[in-house]
């Protein structure tokens, strides 16, 4: 994990629901390293296919640049042809700014 990854984690898909759009499913899984981790996540199931049991990788980074430098407002479509990023070694990628996020109480945040 580089400076610019926050979290990175494994998980396994638990459940999917796809009633509330078109073409978008809400994935939820559980961490392959701790049960007491859990995540919900809108995925674009027409691009990136998911069932249950699937295992997915999830990494949380302040910045798709390699070398951890800020981004400087770009998008990440904005990145120089022949550039390498973070998103060159995932099949999907998901930039922006977090909706929501849920904060636990204890040991679980």
């Amino acid at each position: 994990m580089t400076d610019s990854q926050l979290f990175e984690d494994t998980f396994t898909v638990t459940s999917l629901s796809s009633s509330k759009y078109d073409r978008v499913s809400r994935i939820f899984g559980t961490s392959s390293s701790s049960a007491d981790t859990s995540f919900t996540l809108d995925v674009n199931t027409e691009l990136y296919p998911c069932s249950v049991g699937d295992t997915v990788q999830v990494v949380l980074a302040s910045t798709l640049a390699l070398d951890g430098s800020k981004d400087d407002g770009k998008g990440w479509r904005e990145v120089g042809r022949g550039e390498a990023s973070l998103a060159d070694l995932f099949d999907y990628v998901c930039h922006g700014k977090i909706y929501r996020f849920e904060e636990g109480e204890g040991e679980n945040m």
